[in-house]
């Protein structure tokens, strides 16, 4: 190995371990996808592995921050995930609530709605990046989490996982935008069909990209 050569280490269970040493059972890992999209609604996911479980870990080895994953890797772990804990629960925000309260307000949105779907309370969040307001859980919120924390990994490729379904499935309603493909970010071919098209009921009209095809409908944004 080069002398300079970089240990690329994946996500642990590092915060984890340290709360469950400090008697939280149930520690949720909480992560979104689709922030910068055009189009589709931004989706959140809350992960309680089971940190007393031996060998989780090297169960979930392959669990990464999902943007660094392919799709066909994202969708095995995301198997994987769900087969290590039942601890599930993915929320979302529609395009009309993010253009109406704004990005940030929508995102936290997601979340809160991810936790009410899990089937226990948490006693603790990990968070990727952002404060979770106005909820009743102590809270962390960690830089670049999806990078570090294995559950915030594990929530981030759920909710990509179930978005990437939602705008396939947009795909079938709306042609001509490659949703399938781009899932809702601005790629050449989604703007294509934005000057094709226009815009369609699941776009984010604030979105300056959005906005200038149908300016009636924009709201203040600097997205």
């Amino acid at each position: 190995m080069a002398r300079n050569a970089k240990i690329i280490r994946g996500p642990d269970l590092s915060y984890e371990k340290g709360l469950f040493n400090r008697d939280c059972t149930h520690i949720a890992g909480i992560d979104e996808a689709g922030r910068g999209a055009w189009a589709g609604p931004v989706v959140a996911a809350a992960v309680i592995l089971p940190v007393e479980r031996d060998a989780l870990a090297n169960a979930l080895k392959g669990v990464r921050d999902s943007k660094q994953m392919t799709f066909n890797q994202r969708a095995h772990w995301a198997i994987e995930i769900r087969k290590t804990t039942q601890w599930v629960g993915v929320g979302q925000a529609a395009p009309g609530e993010i253009d109406q309260c704004g990005l940030i307000p929508a995102t936290c949105a997601a979340m809160r709605r991810a936790l009410e779907k899990l089937p226990l309370a948490p006693d603790y969040l990990l968070i990727d990046y952002m404060h979770l307001p106005d909820v009743p859980y102590l809270q962390t919120a960690i830089t670049h989490g999806d990078a570090l924390v294995l559950s915030i990994a594990a929530a981030s490729v759920i909710a990509k996982v179930a978005r990437d379904q939602m705008m396939i499935d947009f795909d079938s309603i709306y042609p001509g935008f490659a949703f399938a493909s781009n899932k809702g970010y601005g790629t050449p071919a989604h703007r294509k069909g934005l000057e094709q098209f226009g815009p369609t009921p699941i776009h984010r009209f604030s979105y300056r990209p959005v906005a200038k095809f149908c300016p009636e409908k924009a709201l203040n944004s600097d997205t």
